[in-house]
């Protein structure tokens, strides 16, 4: 029995991306398809978990290069398992733990900027008077510290 595939139209539907961006996606070597008699692309069922995992993992900031080595360490022809989904999640723990204590400075931070309404420079944990934190290296110095 032949395996259903997907066209990109329908790819895009289930996936939410824009065909283009699978298109995109095919070209970087983050997914696979096989192409029709026609050179239509047809993507196998599998490719609509990946394609999900790209679009979590971009929205937490995982860059595309990073997205790529990890799905290349999955199971070609298969359907990944849920070991082969939790060996490649536990390499990114760390990075995501690290991520969401960042995140969660930056809301605690925010909120304490709307509170004070910049109303005292003095105890601000933002304000910077004459860029003395720019020794410590770029960026936001006592966000990143």
């Amino acid at each position: 029995m032949k395996p259903v595939t997907l066209t990109i139209g329908e790819l895009a539907a289930r996936s939410g991306v824009a065909p283009s961006a699978l298109r995109f996606y095919e070209e970087r070597g983050l997914i696979h398809s096989t192409r029709t008699s026609g050179n239509q692309r047809r993507y196998e069922r599998s490719e609509l978990r990946r394609v999900s995992f790209i679009r979590i993992a971009q929205q937490v900031g995982v860059s595309l290069e990073r997205i790529r080595d990890a799905l290349k360490e999955l199971p070609e022809g298969r359907t990944p398992t849920k070991a082969d989904w939790t060996r490649l999640s536990a390499r990114w723990r760390a990075e995501l733990d690290d991520r969401i204590a960042l995140m969660q400075r930056l809301r605690d931070t925010l909120d304490e900027c709307i509170g004070c309404g910049c109303l005292s420079l003095q105890s601000c944990r933002l304000y910077n008077p004459g860029d003395e934190l720019a020794a410590q290296g770029s960026g936001p110095r006592k966000l990143l510290g």
